[in-house]
């Protein structure tokens, strides 16, 4: 599984880098993120591309694995 740290990162950086990981990936995608809205973009940047996202808290932020 590839994983994408987008940690500390502002919008819209951890759209792009979700976006060449899921290009490039067939599998599954675990993005890390810090913001609870940068959370929420990279869910809806998953459904909209027919992928499902399952996410949950960590103690610096969200993990978001895309399938």
């Amino acid at each position: 599984m590839r994983e994408v740290d987008a940690r500390g990162l502002s919008c819209p950086e951890p759209l792009m880098l979700t976006a060449d990981a899921l290009k490039s990936e067939k599998g599954p995608v675990k993005v890390l993120v810090t913001e609870p809205h940068q959370r929420m973009n990279v869910e809806k940047f998953a459904k909209d591309h027919g992928r499902k996202a399952t996410s949950s808290e960590m103690e610096d932020g969200f993990a978001i694995v895309i399938e």
